[in-house]
């Protein structure tokens, strides 16, 4: 379950005392159509000064600052770095007020921390990503054990609207082969409905997290949430973790 907040939602899952975690919507802003809203992807042809805006009031609204990636699919992580852009699909931090910062529009974003409350870090898993092992090498940031790992599963593509082909079910199952019960076939010959949010869990658990909350909502479905598969031509909403600074 997920509690609201205002136009945002806050992750409900047992983060240590000084976790903090938020989710934006498309409430807000001053992007106009077919962004409408509070978009903050400045890669998706919107306004800039529009998105600079939405970007700003993100960073006063929380009094955090975010640490933006550019998002390309893969498994690399690295530190978060607020004054940096850099290429990753993933980031990890122990410098309070400095959030791991995931934007998306159907792929699945996942937040991590550890039980201990030192570090957090979050990944943008879409389905190339998750395959290749985006959330593992995520949990291979911490220098704790994956059992003292937990982690939030954020807005997705629910498993009603994720029709993929055979190639996508082949990679997954090629190496985990629990996970062929994430695919059901759909209506189209030869093609499968996913569960990006049961892909996640199982290849969590097999990697030794077995804390994983949240997960539920779909983008497709949920309007307050950007979707590529719905829309096309979309802004992106940011899911993002960090140590409250003291």
């Amino acid at each position: 379950m997920t509690q609201r907040v205002a136009d945002w939602l806050i992750p409900d899952w047992p983060a240590p005392v000084g976790i903090k975690s938020c989710v934006t919507t498309r409430a807000g802003g001053e992007s106009g159509a077919p962004f409408d809203g509070f978009n903050l992807g400045d890669h998706v042809d919107d306004d800039p000064q529009a998105v600079a805006s939405n970007r700003l009031a993100l960073t006063s609204r929380l009094n955090i600052q975010p640490a933006w990636l550019r998002q390309v699919h893969g498994i690399n992580v690295v530190e978060a770095t607020p004054a940096q852009v850099m290429s990753a699909d993933a980031s990890w931090t122990t410098t309070p007020g400095a959030a791991c910062t995931i934007m998306t529009a159907d792929c699945l974003p996942v937040l991590f921390c550890n039980r201990s409350g030192t570090q957090v870090a979050a990944a943008h898993a879409g389905w190339r990503g998750l395959a290749a092992g985006v959330l593992e090498a995520t949990t291979d940031s911490f220098s704790d054990k994956p059992s003292e790992i937990m982690v939030w599963l954020g807005p997705a593509i629910g498993p009603e609207a994720f029709e993929v082909g055979p190639e996508v079910r082949e990679a997954f199952i090629s190496t985990h082969s629990e996970t062929s019960e994430a695919f059901v076939p759909s209506a189209n010959d030869g093609r499968f409905m996913a569960d990006i949010y049961q892909l996640a869990r199982l290849r969590l658990a097999a990697y030794g997290v077995t804390a994983a909350y949240g997960g539920g909502l779909s983008t497709y479905n949920d309007e307050r949430f950007y979707s590529y598969r719905r829309s096309a031509r979309t802004g992106r909403f940011a899911s993002l973790v960090w140590i409250e600074a003291r």
